[in-house]
């Protein structure tokens, strides 16, 4: 009878290192010996890796598309199956719901709760909520060392951090004189003959907190790019941008100036050396790392930032030596000092441990309370913490995905 058990980690623990004495080491669990696998962002991103080097992939999704050109959901889907066509004895997962609708992970569950019939499971995640349910020997690490899981750790954490200084004021203020900010009417896109959204009528207003759902597939990444990206399906549709219609003048980067962005996957491959405040600054530019000289309002801005993220005493620090949790904390303040009209959050709270989702959690909601910014937050998840006040799901059926407020 196989020995499934889990580990419950933070974002500050070393999960590499972690994943390595499994695997190797002997240390944690007695499988050097075995056939071992591991499902994980960090297998993901090398198949990516080697995708870019060699123009081939070795692993496609259902749709026969590579990884790099496929969804965060399709791409775990497509890397479970190809573990298991290798057979391993034991199989190590890692974040295993992230970035999965409910079906999916029901799905992936189910899949993993058949498996462990044969194959040893040894799970890795940072959400209490999601420990497999055939798992009942889990554990957590402490200074380096597997102890037993105690189920109040991670729900009585509570020494969030209090966001307590003002946040800055807009270097430009906000304009008010397009209202709303993005209006679909009536929108349906199609690729290659198979409808992906049908019919979508939407609007967001200046202020307004939405969070966007819909399946793995929905459209959701669609209906992003024809806001914030070059997608050519949103010329000649019936969008308004900022009280422009899209397609008559406006440039990628007028848009995006008004618009603040961040996603999970900015940080994928990230290698940069830059100082958190260099890092924050540079969203004025929208540049990854700093290369113009910011004026001293702009400064001024960055440094009432740090004061908010209780980070200006470590401003010349590296960003790459903080946590997850507190990267994306800057990179949330990067997408907003220059006051943005729109902030887009792309699945923000991936790969996050459960206290870390309370901080994301009480900065977003400042940001909704104390400034005219508009947020649009793309998720599956609803937590518990976070409170959109409007959300839009993108319903699939064959003639492409129907919106509807709920």
């Amino acid at each position: 009878m196989n020995t499934h058990f889990a580990i419950y980690i933070s974002n500050k623990d070393d999960k590499p290192q972690l994943i390595e004495h499994i695997m190797f080491k002997n240390s944690i669990a007695n499988v050097s010996n075995l056939k071992g696998e591991l499902f994980s962002e960090i297998t993901l991103n090398k198949f990516i890796e080697e995708e870019i080097i060699h123009g081939h992939f070795n692993v496609t999704t259902t749709t026969s598309n590579s990884l790099l050109h496929s969804s965060e959901g399709e791409r775990k889907q497509a890397l479970l199956q190809h573990i298991i066509s290798k057979k391993p004895d034991y199989i190590i997962v890692d974040n295993v719901f992230g970035n999965l609708d409910v079906a999916k992970q029901a799905a992936i569950e189910k899949e993993l709760t058949r498996l462990s019939n044969s194959v040893q499971i040894i799970q890795i995640t940072n959400r209490v909520a999601e420990i497999l349910p055939f798992i009942t020997t889990i554990y957590q690490l402490h200074e380096g060392n597997l102890v037993a899981f105690k189920p109040f750790t991670a729900s009585t954490k509570n020494e969030t951090l209090q966001f307590v200084e003002a946040l800055p004021k807009a270097y430009y203020p906000v304009s008010k004189n397009f209202n709303p900010l993005v209006k679909f009417d009536k929108v349906s896109v199609s690729y290659n003959n198979r409808p992906i959204l049908n019919n979508i009528s939407w609007e967001i207003n200046h202020g307004e907190f939405w969070q966007l759902i819909g399946a793995n597939g929905s459209g959701k990444s669609t209906l992003l790019s024809m806001i914030y990206g070059d997608n050519p399906k949103a010329f000649g549709q019936n969008i308004t941008l900022f009280g422009v219609k899209k397609g008559s003048g406006e440039s990628v980067w007028d848009l995006k100036r008004k618009i603040g962005y961040f996603s999970s996957e900015m940080l994928r491959g990230f290698k940069r050396l830059d100082s958190i405040a260099n890092m924050i600054v540079s969203g004025f530019f929208d540049s990854v790392g700093l290369y113009k000289e910011p004026t001293n309002e702009q400064i001024k801005i960055t440094e009432q930032w740090l004061r908010v993220l209780k980070m200006y005493d470590n401003r010349k620090e590296n960003f790459l030596d903080l946590s997850k949790g507190h990267q994306r904390l800057v990179l949330i303040a990067r997408a907003m000092v220059k006051h943005p009209p729109l902030l887009i959050l792309d699945e923000p709270t991936n790969g996050l441990d459960d206290f870390d989702i309370k901080l994301f959690s009480e900065l977003i909601n400042k940001i909704a309370k104390e400034t005219d910014t508009a947020i649009l937050y793309v998720s599956h998840r609803k937590e518990a913490g976070l409170n959109p006040e409007f959300v839009y799901e993108l319903v699939q059926n064959d003639f492409g995905s129907e919106g509807r407020k709920l």
